[in-house]
């Protein structure tokens, strides 16, 4: 739909002959993904314009052929990285002075054609975007239940190698929480795209207050993984070398893993989480009581304390601030 409206606005309202930059900047703006189309957009017109401009000052003079191609294209491009360095930018000085040089004969004019055509097709991919139904808060939602999955998934598996003091089965769990960044890197490119979709679509300005819901928690999450990192590290640790474990840290940690899935169960439209604090104070009211009947080694104090500060990532994601979860972490009797 972009490009086929895009050739209509530059052929026939604008009155252009061929003007084949405008679907492709069309397709290009939009792109496959959510995030980043404005930057797309700015990135494709001004790398076509430079190389439009490039290529029509120098083949002008120069004329067509092999090593014309070679300086236009190199100092296009060498034009692109000094000025932003975006690979879709340079991508795009390069293909247009390509275009010029071996398309177009020497002399002729429509430079600054194309330049306007590249606008039309980037204009028409972000209306085109804004208008088109799209959920901002979806990708989010099942990127945010993914990321959770696997923290729940990630101290479910360290329970087990505690209770079965299974030193491999430690070392995989870590292996496996260090694995994670890709499903955070992830989330947060979901938040982005859903933040740049309210902000060009009136229609979904609305929404904003949901992403903002989901953007704590996903920085909690993030947190909270990388506290599981630290508790899985300490855990294979006190495996590896034999260090006495008390048996109820591992019903704790599953005890942890089902909060955190009973928190991805709460994840609605609306990202409310208020019902999953609950299981996640239980956890902190039994840690409580651990620590009070065993001192433990330190290993097992490392893990305990990464125990709590997990606890306390995960009723900051449910909305309360730190103040709150630490405050209700307080109340907890041993």
């Amino acid at each position: 739909m972009a490009a086929g409206l895009a050739w209509f606005v530059a052929h026939d309202l604008v009155g252009h002959q061929r003007p084949f930059f405008a679907p492709i900047a069309a397709v290009i703006s939009l792109g496959v993904s959510l995030g980043n189309r404005l930057r797309r957009v700015v990135e494709l017109v001004v790398g076509v314009s430079l190389g439009v401009l490039v290529a029509d000052l120098l083949i002008a003079r120069i004329g067509s052929g092999a090593w014309q191609i070679i300086l236009v294209v190199a100092l296009a491009m060498a034009i692109a990285v000094f000025a932003d360095g975006g690979t879709l930018l340079v991508a795009q000085a390069g293909s247009s002075a390509v275009l010029v040089a071996t398309l177009l004969p020497p002399g002729q004019a429509g430079g600054l054609d194309r330049c306007v055509d590249a606008l039309i097709g980037g204009a028409i991919g972000v209306l085109v975007a804004a208008i088109l139904p799209t959920d901002p808060v979806g990708p989010v939602r099942r990127q945010a239940r993914v990321l959770l999955e696997e923290l729940a998934a990630v101290l479910a598996s360290l329970a087990d190698a505690l209770r079965n003091r299974d030193a491999d089965a430690a070392a995989e769990a870590l292996q496996r929480a260090r694995a994670s960044q890709p499903l955070i890197d992830e989330l947060r490119a979901a938040l982005r795209g859903g933040h740049e979709v309210t902000t060009l679509s009136p229609l979904h300005r609305r929404r904003r207050r949901v992403l903002g819901r989901y953007a704590e928690l996903a920085e909690r999450a993030d947190y909270a993984m990388r506290n599981a990192r630290v508790l899985a590290r300490r855990a294979y640790t006190a495996l590896e070398n034999g260090e006495p474990v008390a048996p109820e840290l591992a019903d704790l940690l599953g005890e942890l893993a089902r909060a955190v899935r009973v928190l991805t169960d709460q994840l609605g439209r609306d990202g409310d989480r208020e019902r999953a604090r609950e299981p996640v104070l239980d956890v902190v009211r039994h840690s409580v009581a651990l620590s009070d009947e065993w001192e433990g080694g330190p290993s097992e104090q490392v893990m305990v304390a990464q125990l709590r500060s997990i606890a306390l990532d995960l009723l900051q994601a449910t909305g309360m601030t730190r103040a709150e979860a630490l405050a209700a972490m307080r109340r907890q009797p041993s």
